[in-house]
Protein backbone atom coordinates (compact mmCIF):
# COMPACT_ATOMS: atom_id res chain seq x y z
CA UNK A 1 0.00 0.00 0.00
CA UNK A 2 2.62 2.29 0.50
CA UNK A 3 3.57 2.36 -2.65
CA UNK A 4 0.39 2.80 -4.44
CA UNK A 5 0.50 5.92 -1.59
CA UNK A 6 3.85 7.08 -3.82
CA UNK A 7 2.31 6.74 -7.23
CA UNK A 8 -0.88 8.43 -6.38
CA UNK A 9 1.55 11.31 -4.98
CA UNK A 10 3.86 11.57 -7.75
CA UNK A 11 0.65 11.85 -10.49
CA UNK A 12 -0.51 14.33 -7.84
CA UNK A 13 2.67 16.15 -7.83
CA UNK A 14 3.31 16.10 -11.55
CA UNK A 15 -0.36 17.48 -12.34
CA UNK A 16 0.32 19.94 -10.24
CA UNK A 17 3.86 21.34 -11.73
CA UNK A 18 2.25 21.02 -15.41
CA UNK A 19 -0.13 23.41 -14.20
CA UNK A 20 2.22 26.49 -13.24
CA UNK A 21 2.89 26.70 -16.86
CA UNK A 22 -0.83 26.66 -17.96
CA UNK A 23 -1.47 29.54 -14.89
CA UNK A 24 0.84 32.06 -16.73
CA UNK A 25 -1.22 33.49 -18.92
CA UNK A 26 -2.12 36.99 -20.68
CA UNK A 27 -5.87 35.50 -21.94
CA UNK A 28 -6.43 38.73 -23.83
CA UNK A 29 -3.22 40.89 -24.06
CA UNK A 30 -1.46 43.45 -21.80
CA UNK A 31 -0.99 46.97 -23.02
CA UNK A 32 1.73 49.60 -21.54
CA UNK A 33 3.51 52.75 -22.23
CA UNK A 34 7.26 53.65 -21.82
CA UNK A 35 8.53 56.74 -22.25
CA UNK A 36 12.48 55.38 -22.90
CA UNK A 37 13.68 52.88 -25.09
CA UNK A 38 14.16 48.90 -23.84
CA UNK A 39 15.31 45.29 -24.86
CA UNK A 40 13.17 42.22 -25.22
CA UNK A 41 15.64 39.52 -25.59
CA UNK A 42 17.97 41.13 -27.71
CA UNK A 43 15.52 43.19 -29.85
CA UNK A 44 15.82 47.24 -29.39
CA UNK A 45 12.46 48.63 -28.50
CA UNK A 46 11.85 52.55 -28.90
CA UNK A 47 9.94 54.80 -26.35
CA UNK A 48 5.70 54.18 -27.00
CA UNK A 49 2.77 51.82 -26.54
CA UNK A 50 2.98 48.40 -26.71
CA UNK A 51 0.89 45.70 -26.66
CA UNK A 52 1.78 41.25 -25.25
CA UNK A 53 0.02 38.70 -26.01
CA UNK A 54 1.14 34.96 -26.15
CA UNK A 55 1.56 33.67 -29.24
CA UNK A 56 -0.13 31.58 -31.41
CA UNK A 57 2.95 29.02 -31.92
CA UNK A 58 3.44 28.38 -28.21
CA UNK A 59 1.84 29.15 -24.81
CA UNK A 60 5.37 30.40 -23.60
CA UNK A 61 6.32 32.94 -26.44
CA UNK A 62 5.14 36.28 -25.53
CA UNK A 63 4.61 38.34 -28.60
CA UNK A 64 5.68 41.89 -27.86
CA UNK A 65 4.41 44.58 -30.26
CA UNK A 66 4.04 48.34 -30.42
CA UNK A 67 0.84 50.15 -31.46
CA UNK A 68 2.15 50.89 -35.08
CA UNK A 69 3.47 47.70 -35.85
CA UNK A 70 6.91 48.90 -36.50
CA UNK A 71 8.45 47.00 -33.91
CA UNK A 72 7.64 43.82 -32.76
CA UNK A 73 9.23 40.54 -30.76
CA UNK A 74 8.98 37.55 -29.89
CA UNK A 75 10.30 35.84 -26.49
CA UNK A 76 10.08 32.81 -24.11
CA UNK A 77 9.45 33.24 -20.48
CA UNK A 78 9.29 31.40 -17.70
CA UNK A 79 6.13 30.82 -15.18
CA UNK A 80 7.07 32.27 -11.97
CA UNK A 81 4.87 32.65 -9.00
CA UNK A 82 3.92 35.26 -6.38
CA UNK A 83 2.82 34.77 -2.66
CA UNK A 84 -0.37 37.02 -3.32
CA UNK A 85 -2.55 37.89 -6.15
CA UNK A 86 -1.87 41.36 -7.97
CA UNK A 87 -4.28 44.24 -7.59
CA UNK A 88 -2.51 45.85 -10.75
CA UNK A 89 -1.37 44.44 -14.12
CA UNK A 90 2.21 45.86 -14.31
CA UNK A 91 5.57 45.51 -16.38
CA UNK A 92 8.79 45.40 -14.39
CA UNK A 93 12.13 46.70 -16.14
CA UNK A 94 16.09 46.35 -14.91
CA UNK A 95 18.35 49.30 -15.87
CA UNK A 96 21.70 49.18 -15.82
CA UNK A 97 22.98 52.63 -16.73
CA UNK A 98 21.32 54.09 -19.34
CA UNK A 99 19.85 50.65 -20.63
CA UNK A 100 16.09 49.39 -20.02
CA UNK A 101 15.32 45.06 -20.11
CA UNK A 102 11.83 43.94 -19.73
CA UNK A 103 11.99 41.54 -16.93
CA UNK A 104 8.85 40.09 -15.58
CA UNK A 105 5.16 41.03 -16.54
CA UNK A 106 2.38 40.40 -14.28
CA UNK A 107 -1.13 40.40 -14.83
CA UNK A 108 -4.11 41.63 -12.55
CA UNK A 109 -5.90 38.88 -10.32
CA UNK A 110 -3.26 36.21 -11.05
CA UNK A 111 -0.51 34.68 -8.53
CA UNK A 112 1.39 33.80 -11.53
CA UNK A 113 3.48 36.18 -13.70
CA UNK A 114 5.97 35.49 -16.85
CA UNK A 115 9.69 35.90 -16.61
CA UNK A 116 12.14 36.69 -19.05
CA UNK A 117 15.10 35.26 -19.35
CA UNK A 118 18.52 37.92 -19.22
CA UNK A 119 20.16 37.71 -22.38
CA UNK A 120 24.43 37.41 -22.43
CA UNK A 121 24.05 40.68 -22.96
CA UNK A 122 22.27 41.75 -19.62
CA UNK A 123 23.87 38.98 -18.24
CA UNK A 124 27.03 40.51 -18.70
CA UNK A 125 25.68 44.11 -17.84
CA UNK A 126 24.13 42.87 -14.31
CA UNK A 127 27.50 41.58 -13.57
CA UNK A 128 29.32 45.05 -13.91
CA UNK A 129 27.07 47.43 -13.00
CA UNK A 130 24.09 48.04 -10.16
CA UNK A 131 20.67 46.61 -11.08
CA UNK A 132 17.96 49.10 -10.74
CA UNK A 133 14.51 47.62 -11.09
CA UNK A 134 10.93 49.56 -11.81
CA UNK A 135 7.63 48.93 -13.33
CA UNK A 136 5.22 50.47 -15.09
CA UNK A 137 1.26 49.86 -15.21
CA UNK A 138 -0.05 48.45 -17.67
CA UNK A 139 -3.57 47.73 -18.67
CA UNK A 140 -5.10 44.11 -19.06
CA UNK A 141 -7.67 43.91 -21.90
CA UNK A 142 -11.04 42.23 -21.40
CA UNK A 143 -12.49 39.71 -24.03
CA UNK A 144 -14.11 42.65 -25.53
CA UNK A 145 -11.11 44.48 -26.56
CA UNK A 146 -11.45 47.32 -23.66
CA UNK A 147 -8.82 48.35 -21.37
CA UNK A 148 -9.12 49.00 -17.63
CA UNK A 149 -7.13 51.70 -16.40
CA UNK A 150 -4.65 51.39 -13.48
CA UNK A 151 -2.60 53.42 -11.73
CA UNK A 152 1.18 53.36 -11.56
CA UNK A 153 3.00 52.45 -8.63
Amino acid sequence: MRSFGKVILSMAVACLVSAIPASAQIIDGLDFTTSFPFYVGNAQMPAGSYKVTQSDMDDTILLIRSDDGSHAALIDFIPTHSDTYHTNSEVTFHKYGNTEYLNRLWVEGQQFGMKIEPTKAESKLAASTSTVEHSLAANKQSGKGQAASLDSH
